[in-house]
């Protein structure tokens, strides 16, 4: 893979014109290149969500991003504190405004300011107090210690290029009690390099895909309790939908990742 930098600014600028030009068409990084409104709710169906799900939130807070619907696994109950990491357009933290209700509160967390502008346009038109959008890198989180109930993120740890630090630094958000509810790519298998040396791969969520049995331990050393690591019943159908005839759903899928902090 080319060096880190290059890498960062390249998942940068992508997810930059994915928020300039409102959609991405189902793929994690936009790659399919599709902007028809029907390609994006279908996109977001397959992923997990609902039609109360698209009622519920801003539409231009969604593009079709995404590999999962961290919503349904967390657990989320009027008064928790909600973080996103990487908010995008804030689909998610609306969704989560809404089961937290008025007594809790959701920041949303991108590198993108592209994406920061477009999340607090979304946030001012919705007329929302408890919701905010904060410009920083999920390695370092703009957050203050032990002030998170649940931490939710859908398909961006993989873009990580230093993993380890992103789930140090959750660990630090979180209160005791506090947990984890993630949807991301985890790599099932070796990727081929042609594969990982690929940056619009990497973009796109399967290059930077981390193997499963690595991600336990990284969770691990950062202290997480009650690890669960699940692949979603129908990632074969969500990631060949990304690249049709590519296999890559041979060596990544599309997971349900827990942990607590005790």
């Amino acid at each position: 893979m080319s060096n880190k930098e290059e890498a960062r600014a390249f998942i940068r600028e992508n997810y930059a014109q994915v928020a300039q030009s409102g959609a991405a068409g189902g793929c994690c990084g936009g790659s399919c290149n599709c902007s028809d409104p029907m390609d994006i709710i279908n996109a977001t169906m397959t992923i997990g969500y609902d039609a109360g799900d698209l009622i519920n939130a801003p539409p231009e807070s969604n593009m079709g991003l995404g590999c999962g619907n961290p919503i349904a696994i967390a657990s989320l109950k009027q008064g928790d504190v909600v973080l996103d990491l990487g908010s995008g357009g804030g689909f998610d933290c609306f969704l989560a405004r809404g089961q937290v209700g008025a007594t809790g509160y959701v920041i949303g967390v991108d590198m993108t300011p592209e994406m920061i502008k477009l999340a607090r346009n979304n946030a001012a038109k919705s007329g929302y107090s408890n919701i905010e959008f904060r410009l920083g890198e999920i390695e370092h989180l703009p957050v203050a210690d032990a002030s998170i109930d649940v931490i939710i993120s859908n398909c961006v740890i993989n873009l990580s290029l230093e993993k380890e630090k992103v789930f140090k630094d959750a660990y630090r958000v979180l209160k005791s009690g506090g947990r984890l509810a993630l949807s991301d790519v985890v790599a099932t298998a070796e990727l081929p390099e042609t594969i990982k040396n690929d940056l619009a791969m990497v973009a796109g969520c399967v290059a930077g895909a981390e193997h499963m049995v690595e991600i336990r331990a990284m969770m691990i050393r950062a202290g997480f309790q009650n690890i669960k690591l699940m692949p979603k019943d129908n990632s074969k159908e969500i990631l060949n939908n990304w690249l049709p005839d590519k296999k890559i759903e041979d060596y990544v899928a599309s997971f349900i990742i827990e942990g607590d902090k005790m």
